[in-house]
């Protein structure tokens, strides 16, 4: 089989601007590869001269490319990654015989990965219960940084809705203040009745994080993410070998490409948790990789969307079921915008499902 490839930039606006540790977002940009399976084949090689002319296309998959400017670790800007994706495009069949050289590019290689997928079915991108439309995958409600007043609206929304699993953003506003949230939580919800997990994005500084995990503890969280900014290896295996609360790597794991660097990563943070998004961590095949070492060393992992619209969250709800990870994961994204494309994801009552 033989492919040409396309790719067209739409961004999305979210509903109401949400924070982050690393600011507020108010729209975010994605770029849809289209693959087209063509009728003939010819020998592959990177960059030939030699033009092969298709009769006729047979069938159409697209595939979502989603960055988050300052952590996806294949966009330095719109011009470069264009360019790449050009590059990518042009040569997409030698690239789909090498997908590994893409690794360094995850967002390209999700989206690829997810194009080829479609190609086997339009919407069941894999034969699981939960793409059977059987059973729901549970997720955990997202509670966006602001004002007190609106992360305390938000966190009624989610329970109103029947989430168990709450995942609040901490480290944007003020750390006591955020304290007090929580314990407004605690004090109507046991730890048996709501999750809650928190985010910090890397927002605490090594010489106080652990004063602040003590005091994190106290709600009985199931984890934090993120506590202190990626690169400090030594200063990271330090804190999880003395934290009171688990602790969970996520933009630790951005740019750990080989799995030789992968193994001494876990084995010297030794983490209680990772938490794996394949447009950051190497798409689909990269986040595989993570996911069987993980589980050779006994560490718990749970995969989360990195804001995709619907078509990423799609192939990223689906891939997630064939593992059949009991743990809530964090699926729950495709709310955020007022532009998003169509989908048959639908989430009730803490889960989300895929529809007929």
């Amino acid at each position: 089989m033989a492919y040409s490839a396309s790719f067209k930039k739409q961004t999305f606006l979210f509903k109401q601007p949400s924070g982050t540790s690393r600011g507020i977002l108010t729209e975010k940009h994605a770029w849809f590869i289209t693959l087209s399976s063509l009728k003939h084949s010819t020998d592959v090689t990177r960059h030939s001269s030699h033009v092969t002319r298709y009769s006729e296309l047979v069938e159409e998959s697209i595939g979502e490319c989603s960055i988050i400017p300052g952590l996806s670790p294949d966009f330095i800007n719109f011009l470069s990654y264009e360019e790449k994706l050009k590059e990518v495009c042009e040569n997409i069949n030698y690239y789909i015989e090498h997908l590994s050289e893409l690794e360094v590019f995850p967002s390209i290689l999700f989206g690829i990965e997810t194009a080829l997928l479609g190609f086997k079915n339009k919407i069941k991108l894999f034969d699981t219960p939960f793409t059977r439309g059987e059973v729901g995958i549970p997720i955990n409600g997202l509670i966006w940084m602001g004002s007190k007043e609106f992360m305390l609206q938000q966190i009624e929304e989610k329970l109103n809705a029947g989430f168990s699993c709450l995942k609040m953003k901490i480290g944007a506003i003020d750390f006591e203040t955020e304290l007090e949230i929580l314990s407004s939580i605690r004090a109507r919800y046991s730890s048996n009745e709501i999750e809650l997990r928190v985010d910090a994005n890397g927002a605490f500084h090594p010489n106080e994080a652990l004063e602040k995990l003590e005091k994190l503890a106290k709600f009985e969280l199931h984890s934090i993410e993120q506590p202190i900014k990626a690169g400090q290896w030594k200063e990271m295996a330090n804190l999880c070998s003395k934290t009171p609360l688990p602790i969970a790597l996520d933009e630790e794991l951005i740019g750990v490409v080989e799995v030789a660097n992968k193994i001494r990563l876990l084995e010297i943070i030794k983490p209680q948790f990772i938490i794996l998004k394949p447009s950051l961590h190497g798409g689909l095949l990269g986040a595989s990789e993570w996911i069987k070492i993980a589980n050779t060393k006994a560490i718990p992992w749970w995969i989360t969307s990195a804001l995709e619209s619907n078509v990423g969250l799609n192939c990223i709800a689906q891939f997630a079921s064939t593992f059949e990870n009991p743990l809530p994961q964090g699926l729950g994204t495709g709310g955020l915008y007022e532009n998003n494309t169509p989908s048959k994801l639908q989430i009730e009552k803490g889960c989300i499902y895929l529809k007929a």
